[in-house]
C-alpha cells in the first residue's frame, strides 16, 4: 500500500477515504467538524433617542453654542464617538473648513449621527441621517449632543477626561509589596 523508502512521500494505492472518515494509521488526525451555531446573537432592538430633534431647549447653552458656532459642538461630538482617536480641535476644526469650502458641514457631521446611532442602537428617524443634518444642522447637532450626555458623557473634559472620570475610583490590582528578605 505505501512505498517502501520512508523518506519518500506516502501515497495511497486507492482513493482516500470521503470526508469525514479517518484512516487507521495509528496517527492522531484533527477530526473537528464545525457544527452550525446552536443560537445565533442577536443584535438589540433600536431605542428612541432620550429627547427629541426640536428639543434644543432642554440644554440652552449648548444651542446658543451651535447656533453661533456648530464646529464646537461637532468637535465635542466626534471625540466622544471616535472614543478619543481624533481630538475635538482637529474634528472642529475639519468641519469648519468643510462648511467655509462647500458652505454643507452636514455632508461630514451627518456620518458621525450614524455612528452614534450604531453604538447605542438608536433609532433611524422617518428621514436618513443626511437628510436630518442637511435640513437642520443645528437641530441634529444639539440632539447628538444630549444624547451622549444622556449615555453618561460630559463632552466638555473630552474622552480623555471621561475615562479618568469613570476610572477615577477603581484601584489597580498590584502584587504586595514584601519588606526585607529572608532571614535565620
Amino acid at each position: 500500500m505505501y512505498s517502501s523508502n520512508p523518506s519518500a512521500p506516502q501515497k495511497y494505492a486507492e482513493a482516500p477515504p470521503p470526508y469525514g472518515q479517518v484512516p487507521v494509521t495509528g496517527i492522531p488526525v484533527n477530526t473537528y467538524q464545525p457544527q452550525a451555531a446552536p443560537f445565533q446573537v442577536q443584535s438589540r432592538a433600536p431605542v428612541p433617542w432620550s429627547t427629541g430633534l426640536c428639543d434644543c431647549g432642554d440644554d440652552v447653552g449648548n444651542c446658543c453654542i451651535t447656533c453661533w458656532c456648530p464646529c464646537i459642538t461637532f468637535g465635542q461630538i466626534a471625540e466622544i464617538v471616535d472614543r478619543g482617536t481624533t481630538s475635538c480641535a482637529a474634528s472642529g476644526a475639519l468641519y469648519a473648513l468643510i462648511a467655509w469650502l462647500t458652505g454643507c458641514g452636514c455632508l461630514y457631521s451627518c456620518f458621525y449621527r450614524s455612528k452614534i446611532r450604531r453604538q447605542y442602537a438608536l433609532e433611524e428617524g422617518s428621514c436618513g441621517d443626511c437628510i436630518v443634518h442637511c435640513c437642520c444642522e443645528a437641530c441634529a447637532l444639539c440632539q447628538e449632543y444630549r444624547e451622549l450626555k444622556h449615555q453618561g458623557f460630559d463632552l466638555s473634559i473630552g474622552w480623555q477626561g471621561n475615562v479618568e472620570q469613570r476610572t477615577q475610583g477603581v484601584m489597580t490590582a498590584t502584587a504586595p509589596v514584601i519588606q526585607g528578605g529572608m532571614n535565620r
